[in-house]
């Protein structure tokens, strides 16, 4: 009989895209209110890569990156959607912006070897996680750098998110080397 093993907790990381610095801002308060310490948090960018977004969040997008501290089960990802879905909603209303949607919030998980985004959107390389939620592959970690795939969304394909991600990966490694200690 085959013995079925228990998932390797995983590192929870959040992309925000946001319509100025109060909203970025406001977006890392709830967050981290809900998932946590924050232990990394990437520099902003200026999101320019596509146009996708100007009718919701504006012009002049900034994108930040944060991880927690805390390692979480990786099913757990399309529940965390849902609520970064809600958190979206809540933050339109309190920030009382002409914008109807001024954050973006995208939560993902790293795991040693990839990270995985979430989607409320199916599509050819996504596969369906539970609660009318699905997620992709987006990068994968591989002979010491990451590496994308053709579908890979273009800010993801950036030098700059690497080198956050692979901070974050880091850390992972540091953690579950002290998770596996405590489990023998």
């Amino acid at each position: 009989m085959w013995q079925l093993k228990d998932p390797q907790p995983v590192k929870l990381i959040v992309g925000i895209l946001a319509a100025n610095h109060q909203c970025l801002h406001s977006a890392v308060d709830m967050l981290s209110d809900k998932f946590g310490r924050i232990d990394l948090s990437s520099e902003e960018w200026h999101f320019n890569q596509t146009d996708y977004y100007n009718d919701e969040i504006g012009t002049r997008i900034l994108r930040k990156f944060v991880s927690f501290e805390k390692l979480i089960d990786p099913g757990k990802l399309a529940k965390i959607k849902i609520l970064a879905n809600k958190y979206e909603q809540k933050l339109a209303k309190s920030l009382s912006l002409p914008l109807p949607r001024p954050i973006n919030l995208d939560p993902g998980i790293i795991e040693p070897s990839k990270l995985i985004l979430a989607s409320t959107k199916n599509f050819s390389h996504r596969i369906y996680i539970g609660k009318k939620m699905y997620a992709e592959v987006t990068l994968v970690y591989d002979k010491g750098k990451w590496r994308h795939f053709e579908y890979t969304f273009p800010d993801y394909k950036q030098e700059c998110y690497w080198e956050f991600l692979s901070k974050v990966r880091v850390r992972l490694v540091e953690q579950l080397k002290r998770y596996n200690a405590r489990k023998k």
